[in-house]
């Protein structure tokens, strides 16, 4: 049976930068947002604000829900990721937390700076919901409802 990833992502703006991180994947160093997968017990937006904590060491406030998206890496078609992008803002810093393993650091860089370094994205989801992000897409986070609650 077939069953997508459901994974969440945080972008993060201040100043015209945007918060990312700096992944090692099978070796090659990626860049992406803040960004993982819905662990079971947690809500989507919870998952939103652990998987920036653990990134970044940033405390997270999602304000509204960009979009939701699909997409399958062309490599390994038979995968799918649905990932739900929120926008929002941080609300302090846990000083000295070590960050996931496979996380270099985290940086804050311009869209400009962002597509200057296009041959590292993880995927296409990056830049496009950074562009959604720019076009003002907003949904309420009621739109997500969670029966589990």
């Amino acid at each position: 049976m077939w069953k997508p990833n459901a994974t969440v992502a945080a972008v993060i703006e201040e100043n015209g930068r945007f918060l990312l991180v700096e992944e090692r994947i099978a070796g090659q160093l990626k860049l992406n947002q803040p960004a993982g997968h819905i662990e079971h017990g947690e809500s989507i937006v919870e998952a939103a604000i652990r998987e920036t904590l653990e990134e970044t060491a940033h405390h997270f406030v999602p304000r509204s829900l960009i979009g939701v998206y699909q997409w399958s890496p062309p490599e390994r078609p038979e995968l799918t990721y649905l990932r739900f992008a929120f926008m929002g803002d941080l609300a302090g810093i846990a000083v000295g937390r070590v960050l996931d393993a496979d996380i270099e650091r985290a940086v804050w860089l311009t869209r400009d700076e962002i597509m200057a370094r296009a041959e590292q994205h993880r995927s296409p989801l990056l830049l496009a919901c950074i562009d959604d992000y720019l076009a003002g897409r907003r949904y309420p986070l009621e739109i997500l409802r969670d029966f589990d609650r």
